[in-house]
């Protein structure tokens, strides 16, 4: 059995919890939170200890799962847990990707411990689709979009925000650029031409709104580069209007093949998701599994799933997986 333990109990924790009673081979140890353990009741029963109490179960447990923020927590909490723990996080801030993996190797490989960053399904699922097209297509034009749906790191982003009590955030793909794409006219579109962000933000009571919206439109990695829309709501509306966490979107590779690249070919990969949490959760899961094999041959460091062979995912056996899959 893989021993699991969660670090941070938001909703991503809640998926992750999920998954790991999914997932026969694994056993969830515990929960590490920074709130009150007393205050935190887990969906399974699971059992819920202070954060601060997490190097005691250094030998107990074969993967921490990260749960945290991508904005002010993994940057912190990977590399200061790989030093005691194998982790998987979701850091998601891809423009700081490079960075973040600098300082979680050096982490993992001073205790030789192996720590998988940026998992999930982008970054994560949609890169490796990103990979394989170009791979395959090395002549051609990579597009990205992600929505309609909530993007958890976002909306905690903005929560971060002095003055904001609650805020979610919806990424919205452009009609018209999804379209041209998928036609085969590898346009060249800006950041902006291709999504569009809305906010919906509870803000404390006698917060500058003004200041929060500017706060919000300027944010660099996260809303700068966006036409961004900012409403604010009450909590009651929040909770009614708001409650879901679903997410989604594609990876189109537009490419050529022949002498004359006159033979044009779209690739996609699409997801369509109910809730984001739960399925970054299942991947975050089977990137665990992956982990300990890797842990096992002594593969120490930071890596990403370019670097996990696709059968360290699966709980089926080699034998399985070429009968069943291949």
């Amino acid at each position: 059995m893989i021993k699991i333990g969660i670090y941070g109990y938001g909703n991503l924790g809640k998926g992750v919890e999920l998954a790991v009673c999914r997932n026969e081979d694994m056993e969830l140890v515990g929960v590490f939170t920074r709130r009150d353990p007393a205050s935190v009741k887990t969906v399974t029963g699971a059992p819920v200890y202070a954060a601060d109490r997490a190097e005691d179960f250094a030998e107990e447990i074969d993967v921490m799962i990260l749960c945290g923020g991508s904005a002010s927590d993994l940057p912190e909490m990977t590399p200061a847990l790989a030093r005691l723990f194998n982790v998987v996080d979701s850091f998601d801030t891809h423009a700081r990707i490079p960075e973040h993996f600098a300082k979680v190797d050096q982490a993992a490989l001073r205790t030789d411990h192996t720590a998988l960053i940026s998992a999930g399904w982008d970054p994560g699922l949609f890169s490796l689709a990103r990979l394989y097209m170009n791979a395959a297509l090395p002549e051609g034009k990579d597009y990205t979009f992600w929505g309609r749906g909530v993007s958890q790191g976002h909306s905690d982003a903005i929560r971060r925000i002095p003055g904001v009590k609650d805020a979610r955030q919806y990424t919205v793909p452009v009609p018209e650029a999804v379209a041209r794409v998928r036609a085969g006219e590898n346009p060249e579109l800006t950041t902006r031409e291709k999504h569009t962000r809305e906010c919906y933000v509870v803000a404390e009571e006698g917060a500058d709104k003004a200041l929060i919206e500017k706060q919000i439109k300027e944010m660099p990695n996260y809303f700068a580069d966006y036409d961004t829309s900012v409403t604010f709501i009450t909590q009651e509306e929040m909770n009614r209007s708001h409650r879901g966490l679903p997410h989604g979107g594609q990876v189109i590779r537009c490419g050529s093949t022949g002498a004359k690249n006159e033979h044009r070919h779209v690739l996609e990969f699409s997801l369509k998701l109910d809730s984001n949490p739960e399925f970054t959760g299942s991947v975050l899961a089977a990137c665990a599994r992956a982990v300990t094999r890797m842990y096992s041959r002594e593969i120490y460091g930071c890596k990403t799933l370019f670097d996990v062979a696709p059968a360290d995912l699966s709980i089926l056996s080699p034998e399985q997986i070429r009968a069943s899959l291949l």
